[in-house]
């Protein structure tokens, strides 16, 4: 008994996490980019933001799980076939930030990689 109570409770949090990351929509005024990812890539591959412009990078598996981690943006995120994953993110700082599938995805994985370009 103690263990089915357990197992709804975890199912629970996990479904209420993952409608949580999906079930705001954009706001108004949110520039709303679109990325599939894929084995073995993002499309596209690179992203180019402004300074200070609120942005919703939509991301959507076309397969399988992936992950999408752009650390010097302080972005590490699952996407799961099915459940669009939206991560809104205001650039406070010019460079190019590179990002990668978190999640192994199969012999190539390492090659999925891109960049997120931000400027003035």
């Amino acid at each position: 008994m103690r263990r089915s109570v357990s197992s709804v409770v975890v199912v629970s949090l996990v479904t209420l996490i993952a409608a949580a990351s999906m079930a705001t929509p954009p706001a108004a005024g949110e520039r709303v980019i679109h990325v599939t990812a894929k084995k073995f890539e993002f499309n596209p591959a690179t992203i180019e933001l402004r300074v200070g412009g609120p942005v919703v990078i939509e991301l959507t598996s076309l397969d399988r799980k992936h992950g999408f981690k752009c650390p010097g943006l302080g972005i590490d995120e699952v996407i799961v076939p099915g459940q669009p994953t939206r991560v809104r993110i205001v650039p406070d700082k010019v460079g190019t930030f590179p990002f990668h599938c978190s999640v192994f995805c199969g012999s190539g994985h390492e090659d999925m990689v891109g960049e997120i370009v931000v400027v003035p």
